[in-house]
């Protein structure tokens, strides 16, 4: 089979899109019609169904797609096998996903890093919810995810890639700051939330659950969408927040937060990285993995 055509339809079912996997090819939208045309002939079926906002592939496009998964990763080993692939400098895109914790802080210091020893190499980084990183990465448009939780899915696989120590965050001179407090204390005071679903949340409610405290059971009037926001509002004296340390280590250096242990809580979370199933992974993902993993020691 011609890899050019499959190339194209595969970022087609990828994208749902004839314009967004022209882009991604780095060809025009016609050139890509016409490779998937060209294979839908030769094949002699329908492969995708262009009647809809999205394109969406077909049944046959389905197995196609499975098919063709298997067929360009091997081509891929075999052009890495034939061309000294480690000598030559990394170059393209590297497209990466993050939930909205790691991607706050931690991500970021690490892409840049990397970017800086591959300057011909493009980063992009995407911050969403977890299952929608998951997605993505199943879907191949993302090349790797880094999330906070990991969602049962068939499409990805799933590996630790660090520890995250959740603290108890607090305004400069507030009464916990740098003391070990009882549940009464944290009774007393205001709590800030994260939204449902945010992987701190999860933990520390998981936490409290087994000390026998519930939020509901706690002061807590702000529910607040992302870490920035509750880290902005704590800074603002508007109450105490669980939240990531290494999200927070800039401003307990500066004196803009404070931190506080809550007596039998010694939360953690790991933090996982995602890689798609049953396909290889490209060289930029894997160095940028390995360079990390150095980092994070």
């Amino acid at each position: 089979m011609d890899t050019r055509q499959l190339q194209a339809f595969c970022a087609v079912v990828e994208r749902r899109s004839f314009s967004q996997a022209a882009e991604r090819l780095g060809v025009t939208q016609p050139a890509v019609s016409l490779q998937v045309r060209a294979l839908e002939k030769r094949l002699g079926t329908q492969l995708l169904d262009r009647s809809g906002r999205r394109v969406e592939p077909t049944e046959a496009g389905h197995r196609l797609y499975r098919g063709a998964q298997r067929l360009l990763a091997l081509e891929e080993d075999i052009v890495n096998e034939v061309t000294s692939d480690a000598e030559r400098d990394l170059s393209g895109t590297l497209e990466i996903g993050a939930s909205t914790g790691p991607g706050g802080v931690v991500l970021p210091r690490l892409l840049c890093e990397f970017a800086k020893h591959h300057p011909e190499l493009g980063i992009a980084l995407t911050v969403s919810d977890t299952q929608a990183i998951v997605e993505r990465v199943a879907e191949r448009t993302l090349a790797l995810g880094i999330v906070g939780a990991a969602p049962r899915h068939r499409g990805v696989e799933y590996e630790p890639f660090f520890r995250d120590e959740l603290v108890l965050a607090c305004p400069p001179g507030h009464r916990f700051a740098g003391r070990r407090i009882s549940l009464d204390d944290l009774r007393s005071e205001q709590l800030i939330l994260m939204q449902e679903g945010a992987g701190v949340r999860e933990v520390i409610e998981d936490e409290l659950r087994a000390l026998g405290v519930r939020f509901k059971d706690l002061d807590v009037r702000l529910e607040l969408g992302l870490q920035e926001s509750v880290v902005s509002a704590v800074r603002g004296g508007y109450g105490v927040a669980f939240i990531s340390r290494t999200a927070i280590e800039d401003d307990l250096a500066t004196g803009t937060l404070t931190e506080a242990r809550l007596v039998g809580l010694e939360a953690e979370r790991e933090l996982w990285l995602v890689r798609a199933a049953g396909r290889s992974e490209a060289r930029a993902a894997r160095e940028f993995v390995e360079f990390a993993r150095g980092q994070l020691v």
